[in-house]
This record gives C-alpha cells, structure tokens and sequence, in this order.
C-alpha cells in the first residue's frame, strides 16, 4: 500500500475496516465478560465489572501511550524518504522498550495491591471479593494485554492492518466462545470470565508477532541512542491518546463513588452497563483516528496536504454516521442495552431508560472529539491533542461530576454531554485553523 501515492478512498477504507477490528481490543474482552457474568451472577456481577474497569483503562492507555506515540513519529520519518528507516526503526525499538517498562512497573503494582486498588475504584464488601476472583488469572498475563495495543499501532503503520485485525479477532473470538464454556458449562462463574479473557490476550500477541517473520515488515528492533530524548518525544506525541483511556478510568473512579454517594448499588449496576456502551462508541472513534493517521502522517511528513484533506472529509463523514448511529440506539432502546448485559431486576429496568438516554446525548459529540485528537497528533500537534483530552477527561468532566450532584442526584448524568458540548468547540476550531494552514502542493 502506497501511502503518497494511493488511492486515498481505497486506503481510507481498508484501513478503517482493518482499525475497528483492532480498536475492539479495548471493547471486546470486557463486553463480553460484562454480559456473561451480568447473566450468571447478576447485579452484582455488573457491578464488580464496573469497579475492574479502570484497570483496564490504565493497561490499554500504557500501551496506546508507546504505541501511538512511537507509530506516528515512525511513519512521518518513513514519509521524509526511504534513506531515513534506521531512523524510524529506533523510534520503534525506543517505543518497545519504554512498553517493557511500563508492563513490568503495572504487573508488579496489581499483583502486589489489588484489593487496595480495587477498594480505591469503589469496590465494597461482596464486590470486592468479585472483582478479585475475576481478576486472579488475569494478573498472570497483563503485559499481553499492554503489548496487543503496541504491536497493533506498528502494524498499522508497517502497512500490515490485516495482521492486527486477525490478531484481536482470533483473541475476541476465544474470548467470546471461553466465556460461556467456562462461566456457564464448567460453571466457573466470574473467574471463568477472567480465565477466558486472559488466554485470549496470549492469542492476539501471538497472531499479531508473525508479522515480524514476514517479508514486508520494515520493523527491525536495534538499540536506540538517546533513548530518553526519543521516549520523551514518543511520551509527548502520543500523551493525548494516552490520556483518551486514561481519563476514562478516572472518570469511572469517579462516578462509582459519586453514584454510591447519591444514587445506590442499582445505578451503579448500570452505570457498568453505560461503560460499556461507551466503550464501544470510543472504539468507533478510535478506528477512524486509527485508520486516519498513518496515511495522514506519511503524507504530513511529505508535505501533501491535498491528500491529508482528503483523508479528513472521509473520516469527519464516518464521525457523522458513528454519532448519528449510537445516540439513536441509546434513546430508542435503552432496555435492549440492559437485557444484553445482565438479568434486570424490576428497579433497574424502571431506572435504565432514563439514565442511558441522558449519557447517550454525549454519543452525539464524542467521535468528534476523540478523532480530534488523532488528527492533531498526527500534524505533530500535540499541544491541541493535549488541551481535547484533558479538558474532557479531567478537568471539565471532573468538575462537573462534583458540582451537578448538588443540583439533584440525577443530575450527574448530564456530565458528560456538557463536557462533550464544551470540547467540540475548541477542537473543531483548532482543526479548521491546522486544516486550513496545510501546504496544497500537488
């Protein structure tokens, strides 16, 4: 695939196709656990999901940080000229080794202090112990789970998307079909869940290492000069995407305590539903951004702006359907959301409509924003990137968690689509201003 040269349609699309296959990593294993332990255990079972959650968000975040970060400096040196592969290969070496320590660094933290993270997400009496059950297999496998993200962004942009994609099917796959043998069949409950999930992850990096055995991969490992500048500027570049999931586990942290606080265990029960719908509709918004970013940094590096502008109206069309799609969903059908993911008492049916609709009003804006963000570091922009992410992640969704509460309880679900509103306004601002500044030269 020629990324100066090609057929920007033809690109676009195979790549996005390859990207939300490769984005489901972040959705698949924990739906899927969300809905076979919501059926077999319940409430609860939902509940102590929602409380690992965060987890999650800190692993996938680590790895999207080296491999975003590290994948969009590759690909615009590659986009400079082919003289310059050693010098992209050493952001790759650089990124692998900042991904070995951050694996190393999280494994030891979770093995060691579980239960005193699980207490801090918002795990209490009968959740805890669930959440760590769930948790006991996992912890033997978490660098998988780290490195999945990493190898998937260089493989992307090594011009093997379909590699990545076969990757996290196969391991989505087994997680989906493990999940019923051993929760339901084996009668393993929320453990099985957790054992399922963790073979899966071994099986998607296997998938995912073949590329490095092939004959069109340029990814060649060496040890990097300068290490600390070059993990400086890969931390830099890819911070925002980072701070994407990242934000997500400490806003979910944060609402389980305010829903304790104000609303009880049934909206909370929800609440792990929501995060899940959520993710979902972040995996869209990242498969744009993942599909759009390499093409645009090879052509940012070649200085062919006409092309990137191209890319752009593809990718803002596909935003438009992805919003369009699951804020419809979530205002006319609720309750599907709730009976997919667990077994509804009476109360929670009759609470779920009106807390999902409220969320779901932040799907409008959402995909926007997060695109926003791989455009802008895809233009070497990180300063943009950095102001979407944390604004929506922390500062603005933050604030607000605390002070609608004091409005009245429900109040808290218009968290996020006040948030969302706030964003849309600087980032799409920013990226007319950047869009605008590109070289037309053909």
């Amino acid at each position: 695939m020629d990324f100066l040269k090609g057929n920007i349609k033809t690109l676009y699309f195979k790549y996005l196709a390859a990207a939300f296959g490769s984005a489901l990593i972040t959705s698949v294993y924990s739906i899927v656990d969300m809905a076979m332990v919501g059926q077999y255990q319940g409430p609860e079972g939902t509940a102590a999901l929602a409380v690992v959650a965060p987890i999650w968000n800190i692993i996938f975040s680590l790895g999207l940080l080296m491999g975003i970060g590290g994948s969009v400096i590759f690909s615009t040196i590659k986009g400079n000229g082919k003289s310059r592969t050693q010098e992209a290969n050493a952001y790759f070496s650089a990124a692998v080794i900042g991904a070995v320590f951050l694996a190393v660094i999280t494994w030891i933290l979770i093995i060691l202090f579980d239960r005193q993270l699980l207490m801090f997400f918002g795990a209490k009496s009968s959740l805890l112990a669930l959440a760590r059950t769930y948790l006991l297999p996992i912890k033997f496998v978490l660098p998988c789970f780290l490195f999945t993200q990493v190898l998937a962004a260089f493989l992307r942009n090594d011009a093997d998307p379909t590699l990545a994609t076969i990757g996290v099917l196969a391991g989505g796959i087994f997680n989906m079909i493990g999940d019923y043998v051993f929760v339901f069949v084996f009668d393993m409950g929320i453990f099985g869940a957790g054992l399922a999930t963790a073979i899966g992850s071994i099986i998607s990096c296997i998938v995912m290492l073949k590329h490095f055995f092939s004959k069109a991969n340029t990814l060649k490992f060496q040890m990097p000069q300068h290490i600390l500048h070059k993990l400086k500027r890969i931390t830099i570049t890819g911070f925002s995407t980072f701070f994407i999931d990242i934000a997500m586990g400490i806003l979910t942290i944060l609402f389980n305590r305010q829903i304790m606080n104000y609303l009880g265990t049934d909206a909370l029960a929800v609440y792990g539903i929501i995060v899940n719908i959520s993710t979902f509709v972040q995996c869209c918004a990242y498969s744009i951004g993942q599909a759009a970013q390499p093409i645009i940094s090879v052509n940012y590096g070649a200085k062919l702006g006409f092309r990137i502008k191209k890319v752009l109206n593809y990718a803002l069309a596909t935003v438009l359907f992805f919003s369009i799609f699951w804020t419809a969903l979530s205002a006319l059908a609720p309750n599907l959301f709730v009976k997919l993911f667990m077994a509804p008492t009476k109360e929670i049916l009759q609470i779920a409509p009106l807390i999902i609709r409220t969320y779901g009003l932040s799907f409008l804006l959402l995909p926007f924003n997060i695109f926003s963000t791989y455009y802008f570091q895809a233009l070497l922009k990180p300063k943009a990137a950095f102001i979407v992410s944390v604004a929506r992640g922390l500062i603005i969704s933050g604030i607000l968690i605390y002070l609608l509460p004091l409005l009245y309880p429900e109040a808290l679900w218009y968290t996020m689509p006040l948030t969302e509103f706030i964003v849309v306004i600087y980032a799409g601002s920013k990226m007319f201003q950047y869009t605008k500044a590109l070289a037309d030269k053909k």
